[in-house]
């Protein structure tokens, strides 16, 4: 079983294992726990024990030798709640051509007597893949046992030792351990031991200081009942590595990228009759330029070969041949890289390998020691035309070459021999909103009468992608019947219809849906009338403080955003536009992040666009200070409309920003008027944002980033 409380990546190392080797360490042996394995001392939990379980000994043991490293563990621990017997299901995952598994012990500590569970049952080796329905394959053995006659005031304990020596990183070796911000009481200890000859670097993080110490073949640490050590309240993800200890014997990033850099060569190597050979043959004929030619090889791999993740043998960090995969017609996102590197070589396109993490968790890697497993990802970098452009043939096929990456990476890893370095990708805010909503409301057949509404959404980035791998296997009649039935009794009374389509030239998810639906008007007495207009407010953003003990030097974090609200409502046709009138415009900037919201009365219509996009993603201390004083004036006021019959509302179009009526202009198209020019501030009379950090962007349209061209 892997603890809650430990977490730590697997170091590895070369060890080629032989096919009867690697069959023989599919079987779960048991045998006692190795020398070097010394466990430490139970500490007994106290009389007055609560909550959940209390570890009586948590260690994790790693030692590391020429070839590769074996990893000991051994809990005991007392159960004190029922929910705490789920501990009785304990699990074992390994890989057999890394190494085997070894059981030392299974015993349920009751009283004074100890129960041999060993003696009693046995691990059940799962034969199938644990993440299958994922589409993985990955080469990982399960095995489970179900301890009987566990009882809560049991204290089970539980030894093994996993061996592991990745085929791949030639006798590499790198790793972390991390103890939880609010660990569960008990005893922890992580000791990290070499053979002579085989110290690793170590980067042990402040917190763990007081608890470490170190001899001559090793460290340790050790900690009894930890105290909570919270992350700082709205912090940028880095600050999460609190109780972090980190070892690695690569010189530095450039020796991680050497290590696999060899292996895509290879695997990118097309035979001389090699299919792929004909595939670029044929792009090269139907496509005259480069960027049309890289467009139809990437669309190649992500279209005509499925996903599927290969672990298998040395499989987890070593990419399958592009002509293996094209034969099969499935690949992970190594061997996608292959081919598609192939691919583009075969066209003439400069292209490389490029390491990366898909689950945020980059944020402050350069600070961290050199770590292949800190990468859970690889994608291709090209030069096309000129420009980096970036290709991951693991994407939807109307996922084109980008000018950015569809994940906004922090750090990166080229996979080149020699002179790689760990590059930062420099954040900017999103050049275009991420989502745009349009809300058109025909109120033309007057206050009582349904109104004819269309809602249109466009949806970028990974969401949008997410949208066509769901919607684009639907047909017409199965999208229509879905959101009528989701729908209907809500915002409409009847949809007559719903339409979808990928706007790939735009990269944008469109759904538009169509009806008739009420429209909420106020009766504000002697036949006025009043309406919120649909996505017309903000809520004000909460006060950015922690609590004292927490680290209050941290710069405040907000997640990149960049949405956009466009309404129009068609007024009444018995009713004059002198009539109508609307509440505030405004433009703010608080916490970093961007606020506007404009109304103009034009032609029988009411139309407003509200924008927000953060354009900061960091802030200090200061500036968050100066905006939790701030916080008072914020408006957060829906967009009202109002109709006063016999008055009269002149309006100076000049004094207003121009807001485009809902059908007037494609909203899809690149930087669209969700926020305003200077210019328009200005020519409307409007005071620009104050105070402004020098470090903010001024806010004008975006002109030369956009995520393609």
């Amino acid at each position: 079983m892997r603890s809650r409380i430990f977490a730590f990546a697997v170091a590895s190392a070369l060890a080629l294992v032989e096919v009867g080797q690697a069959r023989a360490n599919e079987a779960i042996l048991v045998a006692p726990p190795p020398a070097w394995a010394k466990p430490s001392p139970p500490v007994p939990a106290p009389a007055d024990a609560s909550g959940l379980l209390f570890f009586e000994r948590q260690d994790l043991q790693i030692r590391l030798d020429a070839a590769g490293q074996s990893q000991f563990q051994s809990y005991r621990v007392k159960l004190l709640h029922p929910q705490a017997l789920q501990l009785g299901n304990v699990m074992l995952a390994w890989k057999p051509t890394s190494g085997a598994a070894t059981v030392h012990s299974v015993a349920i500590h009751r009283g004074s007597q100890v129960i041999d569970v060993l003696d009693r049952a046995q691990f059940q080796i799962l034969r199938r893949e644990d993440r299958l329905e994922q589409a993985m394959l990955s080469g990982v053995l399960t095995a489970s046992l179900q301890v009987p006659d566990l009882r809560v005031g049991d204290v089970l304990e539980v030894s093994f030792t996993i061996r592991d020596a990745d085929p791949t990183l030639g006798g590499s070796v790198a790793g972390l351990w991390s103890l939880a911000e609010v660990p569960l009481p008990g005893h922890y200890r992580m000791a990290l031991g070499w053979e002579p000859g085989q110290e690793p670097r170590t980067l042990i993080s402040p917190a763990l200081q007081g608890a470490l110490s170190r001899g001559p073949d090793g460290v340790t640490i050790a900690l009894t009942n930890p105290p909570p050590l919270p992350v700082p309240k709205d912090a940028p993800p880095r600050y999460a590595w609190q109780r972090v200890a980190e070892y690695s014997d690569f010189a530095d990033w450039s020796a991680v990228a050497a290590k696999f850099a060899p292996l895509y060569a290879e695997a990118a190597k097309l035979a001389p009759n090699s299919p792929l050979k004909a595939e670029a043959a044929r792009i090269r004929a139907a496509h005259p330029h480069e960027m049309e030619r890289a467009a139809a090889a990437l669309k190649l791999v992500q279209q005509e070969v499925r996903y599927v993740y290969v672990g298998l043998g040395a499989g987890n960090l070593s990419p399958a041949h592009a002509d293996t995969s094209w034969d099969r017609r499935f690949a992970d996102c190594k061997g996608k890289t292959a081919m598609l590197l192939g691919l583009l070589a075969e066209l003439g396109i400069a292209a490389e390998p490029v390491l990366v993490n898909n689950s945020g968790a980059d944020d402050g890697m350069d600070k961290r020691l050199p770590n292949p497993g800190y990468f859970d990802h690889v994608l291709v970098r090209a030069t096309i035309a000129g420009k980096a452009r970036w290709l991951d043939g693991t994407l939807p096929p109307v996922a084109r070459p980008n000018l950015r990456p569809v994940v906004p990476y922090r750090w990166v890893l080229p996979i080149a021999k020699t002179g790689a370095k760990l590059e930062e990708i420099v954040w900017r805010p999103f050049p275009e909103p991420q989502q745009v909503t349009l809300y058109e409301i025909d109120a033309r057949k007057g206050f009582d009468a349904p109104a004819k509404i269309t809602t249109t959404t466009l949806t970028r980035g990974i969401k949008g992608l997410a949208e066509y791998a769901q919607f684009s296997a639907l047909t017409p009649d199965q999208l229509t019947a879905a959101f009528r039935g989701n729908m209907t009794g809500g915002q409409f009374d009847a949809i007559d219809f719903v339409n979808w389509r990928y706007d790939e030239d735009n990269d944008a998810s469109v759904l538009t849906i169509s009806g008739d639906g009420p429209v909420d008007w106020d009766d504000d007495g002697d036949g006025r009338k009043s309406l919120s207009l649909p996505g017309g407010g903000f809520s004000p953003p909460n006060r950015r403080l922690r609590e004292a003990g927490q680290d209050q030097s941290a710069p405040y974090f907000s997640e990149p955003l960049y949405d956009c609200d466009v309404t129009t409502i068609r007024l009444p046709s018995s009713t004059n536009d002198v009539e109508w009138s609307f509440n505030t415009s405004f433009i703010n900037e608080m916490f970093g992040r961007v606020y506007y919201r404009s109304m103009l009365r034009k032609d029988g219509t009411i139309r407003m666009v509200r924008g927000t996009v953060v354009a900061m993603t960091e802030i200090s201390p200061a500036m968050a200070a100066r905006d939790n004083a701030r916080l008072p004036n914020f408006d957060n006021s829906k967009a009202n409309i109002y109709f006063k019959p016999g008055e009269k509302n002149p309006l100076d179009p000049a004094k207003h920003i121009p807001v485009p009526a809902t059908w007037e202009i494609d909203w899809a198209r690149p930087f669209p008027p969700c926020l305003p020019t200077q210019e328009a501030l200005n020519r409307a009379g409007w005071t620009s944002l104050e105070p402004k950090p020098d470090s903010l962007p001024a806010f004008s349209l975006p002109t030369g980033d956009a995520a393609h061209d």
